[in-house]
């Protein structure tokens, strides 16, 4: 299944770390309307017509109050963020690293502005998968926001949530589940049992568990996530679609989709009341509803969603978004479920360009678009293919997550099981053994 990033859209913005930072003593007119427009822009996602007033206004700024000043290095962490949003991590790199470097020198390495920069260049890592370069970064941030804040400040929640998001991405759950945990403890301590952000955190330890297949554990955490929301924004708002849509993937993990359906039928209508038919937002509903039809077999609904959920997606970002990407993936998925195996492989083909273009070639879902084509051409007898597609995937995942973790034991596997149909029994077996071994260490 599809979901968006956060419960919601505010959910890791903390009042330090906002992407402005407001007008500037003695700034010019024409620079405070620059950041103005800018900033309006930004507010409604508009990334891409946000953009000159961003760039604008670094030009202004360095020409009013010089390359170096503090002020300068705010104009530029807003025009990274923008670059970062819009999947440009060539661009926001070195906008981020250079206003880290200003704000350094002229604030000293513990100020907030700097949690911000390295908070914000984490990010940027992060979305391209170089976790080991995200993590220093953020744990660094964690401790600037701590020694000036106090361990029990709720912006530490959040600084808590996105390293723990960062150790969630690689697999590693036993790290991030007691810093979700922490992050809720001090949002109910700050802001009460039935608040929005402990919301958020209870949907973010629910997502841990369910990642770690620990259902039990992250149902009730879901339901109560969703019962906030439904009784603080009311049962029709975009939020309780979102936590619908995870509660319904729990239902689903367990083979309940009888459960799971209701819930995204009743989250796809919520979705296109609140936002249009045509919200990207929807198209994340509409995806997970034809998922379940694909599951119960009911593949003339199925279908139709998927297409209506990728033209949407291609209508709002373009034909070359990461976004557009998902949908091709996933409806190839729905055509490699009907034997179509042609029209599977060219979607898949296409996702695969453009994430390598959006992420780099050893990213978690340029690995995933590999390991389908691997799948589709074994489905199609085209053994030495699908080898050489699964070699590249468990390449990455071992990349990112080391050659012993047990995140990459089940690509292993596969590539045993391709090794083995291309005729390779004695790589094959060297590669189950170390399989057994990796099981064994973490045992």
């Amino acid at each position: 299944m599809q979901f968006r990033n956060t419960l919601f859209s505010f959910a890791l913005a903390l009042s330090w770390l906002a992407h402005g930072s407001g007008v500037a003593y003695g700034q010019s007119p024409t620079l405070q309307e620059a950041f103005e427009r800018y900033s309006a822009l930004f507010q409604q996602r508009r990334f891409a017509e946000a953009l000159p007033f961003a760039a604008e206004a670094v030009r202004l700024s360095e020409a009013e109050f010089g390359p170096e000043d503090p002020y300068t290095a705010s104009m530029l962490n807003n025009l990274g963020s923008t670059y970062n949003n819009l999947y440009e991590y060539a661009e926001a790199e070195p906008l981020h690293e250079r206003a880290l470097a200003i704000r350094e020198k002229t604030l000293g390495p513990e100020h907030l502005k700097v949690a911000q920069s390295l908070h914000n260049l984490a990010t940027v890592y992060q979305n391209q998968g170089e976790y080991a370069e995200a993590l220093p970064l953020s744990r660094r941030s964690l401790a600037i926001v701590e020694k000036t804040l106090g361990p029990e400040h709720p912006d530490i929640a959040t600084s808590l949530s996105f390293l723990a998001e960062l150790y969630r991405a690689q697999r590693k759950y036993s790290e991030a589940e007691p810093l979700h945990r922490r992050a809720l403890t001090i949002r109910e301590k700050a802001f009460g049992p039935e608040n929005l952000k402990v919301a958020q955190s209870l949907y973010n330890l629910a997502d841990v568990y369910q990642n770690q297949g620990e259902h039990a554990k992250a149902l009730p955490l879901s339901r109560r996530s969703l019962a906030i929301v439904e009784k603080t924004l009311g049962p029709e708002h975009s939020a309780v679609a979102t936590a619908l849509g995870q509660l319904a993937d729990l239902y689903m993990a367990q083979g309940e989709l009888s459960e799971a359906e209701p819930l995204l039928r009743r989250a796809l209508a919520i979705d296109e009341a609140a936002l249009g038919p045509e919200h990207p937002d929807v198209a994340v509903s509409i995806n997970n509803l034809a998922v379940v039809y694909d599951e119960q077999g009911d593949y003339a609904k199925s279908g139709p969603l998927f297409k209506r959920a990728l033209a949407i997606v291609e209508k709002t970002y373009g034909p070359d978004h990461p976004k557009t990407a998902q949908s091709l993936q996933n409806l190839a998925a729905h055509y490699s479920r009907l034997d179509e195996h042609a029209k599977a492989e060219s979607l898949f083909k296409r996702a695969l360009a453009i994430r390598e273009n959006a992420f780099g070639i050893n990213h978690f879902k340029v690995a995933e678009s590999l390991g389908a084509l691997s799948d589709v051409h074994r489905l199609q007898g085209r053994y030495v293919e699908a080898e050489q597609y699964i070699e590249r995937a468990s390449a990455i995942f071992e990349k990112i997550l080391g050659p012993d973790h047990p995140g990459i034991v089940d690509i292993l596997e596969l590539h045993a099981d391709a090794l083995r149909e291309t005729g390779r029994e004695e790589e094959a077996a060297a590669m189950e053994k170390r399989v057994a071994a990796i099981r064994a260490k973490h045992e």
